[in-house]
This record gives structure tokens, C-alpha cells and sequence, in this order.
């Protein structure tokens, strides 16, 4: 029996990053106004909000994991995989050959996370793809190698 590809995926401090942004920006807020209601319109209006925001907390922290475990690639011969979605799972097939050119970014956030995004860029680009949440190091070591496998694979068409 053949050996399955080994996806590899996002640094688990992508989930982290997006978990924390989640209770920056959305349970914060949402405890403030909690409070608010408790103080100005009664406890049981607080406390209304209150599991409002935590039940709303719950469902996007689950929403934020089941979008990271969703993202993958696979480094293949002549090709790259990148898988994504949720709902609607995607895999774009990226050959070396037509790649243009690959980026590395990162944002302050993902800086201090240590993380970086690539992103692939084609003709064609419906094709674009890019890997979040990738170690910088990772990103800059697969940057490098797929620069050159492109560059191979374009010299030999």
C-alpha cells in the first residue's frame, strides 16, 4: 500500500494570534455591554447579554479553529497543493513551471507571532494562493525552494 502525502500545515500560533483577536475584538466589547445593561437596565438584561456573548464567543473561537485546521499545502515533484475552506473545501493545484513569483508578508501582529504568509502569484490569477500562518522561517525556506523549482521548470519550456 502506497504511503499517504504528509499535509503540512499552519504554526499553531496562527490559532492563537486569531483566538486572542477574537476575544480582543468581539468579547471585550461584548462584556462592556453586558455590563452596561446590567448596570443601566437591570441584572437580568445583564445577565441576558451576558450568555449572549459568551454563547457568540463559544461559536467563533470554533468557527477561527475549523478555518486553521482547514488550511494546508503539499509540496509535490511538479506541483504545489494549498487547501483551504470550510464549507466549501478548495485545493489549487500550482505548477512550478507557472509560477511568477512568491511573496513572504507578515503584518505586526504576525511578526510578533514569529509568522508569515505565501503567497503564490501565477498568469492566471484565479490560481493565486497563498499559506498563512507559516513560521518565518518556513516561509522564507519555501519561498527559496519554490523560486527555484520555478525557475527550473520555466528554463526547461
Amino acid at each position: 500500500m502506497a504511503e499517504q502525502p504528509q499535509w503540512r500545515r499552519p504554526d499553531p500560533g496562527l490559532l492563537r494570534l486569531r483566538r486572542r483577536l477574537v476575544l480582543l475584538l468581539v468579547t471585550a466589547p461584548a462584556l462592556a455591554v453586558a455590563a452596561a445593561l446590567g448596570l443601566f437596565a437591570g441584572p437580568a438584561e445583564g445577565v441576558a447579554a451576558l450568555t449572549v456573548a459568551a454563547v457568540l464567543t463559544g461559536l467563533l473561537l470554533v468557527a477561527v479553529e475549523r478555518r486553521c485546521a482547514a488550511w494546508g499545502y503539499l509540496e509535490r515533484e511538479d506541483d504545489l497543493l494549498v487547501r483551504r475552506g470550510v464549507l466549501v473545501r478548495r485545493t489549487s493545484v500550482v505548477p512550478y513551471g507557472r509560477m511568477q513569483y512568491v511573496d513572504v508578508t507578515a503584518g505586526p501582529l504576525a511578526r510578533r507571532y514569529g509568522l508569515a504568509t505565501v503567497t503564490l502569484h501565477t498568469a492566471a490569477a484565479a490560481t493565486d494562493a497563498s499559506i498563512p500562518g507559516l513560521l518565518a522561517a518556513e516561509a522564507a525556506r519555501l519561498r527559496d525552494r519554490l523560486a527555484a523549482l520555478g525557475e527550473a521548470r520555466q528554463a526547461g519550456v
